[in-house]
């Protein structure tokens, strides 16, 4: 690993070393995709990364190629002490609206976390409904690793969901009229 990735990688963990200097050792990143766009669900990603890790790229998911998107993601998910999605469909964000669904869709991603995070980074939202000590950080996806690596979880997994509505909506377009 090149001495410039080391370092940016190192200022990207700022934040989290403050929190490890407390004593305080499960750290969840939170982020999500999604919040944008006119279709497709909201999708939340929540990650609990190792003290030690060192995930070589991880970044906004906005600043990283599709390709190495889904590299990072899988280096995420086999190093991760814990992550989880929170999925909130478009009937729901038409039901309650955007900001609502994102924060039913963070109270669902950290549900299915296997470990509870003692503090959460949370991407830009001030008032999240958790039940755990909590900072938010705009532009937290390229300030902090754990956000960054959320914002890669849930990139990835509502760009592979639109791709299957994708699928189906042209299979069944062409059912139709064929």
């Amino acid at each position: 690993m090149k001495e410039k990735e080391i370092e940016r990688l190192n200022n990207l963990k700022a934040e989290e070393l403050k929190l490890y200097e407390r004593n305080i050792e499960y750290i969840c990143g939170i982020d999500e995709a999604g919040r944008g766009p006119l279709a497709g669900p909201v999708v939340i990603g929540a990650v609990i990364l190792p003290q030690d890790s060192f995930i070589e790229g991880v970044n906004d998911s906005k600043k990283i190629s599709e390709k190495k998107r889904e590299k990072i993601y899988d280096q995420i998910i086999e190093e991760a002490v814990a992550w989880s999605v929170g999925i909130v469909d478009e009937k729901t964000i038409d039901e309650i609206n955007i900001l609502n669904a994102t924060k039913l869709g963070v109270k669902l991603a950290l549900e299915g976390l296997k470990q509870k995070p003692d503090y959460a980074l949370v991407d830009a939202e001030k008032k999240v409904p958790i039940n755990v000590p909590y900072m938010p950080i705009v532009k937290g996806d390229a300030l902090s690793e754990s956000i960054a690596a959320a914002s890669i979880i849930a990139k990835v997994t509502r760009d592979g969901m639109i791709i299957e509505l994708d699928i189906l909506h042209h299979i069944h377009i062409y059912i139709s009229y064929h």
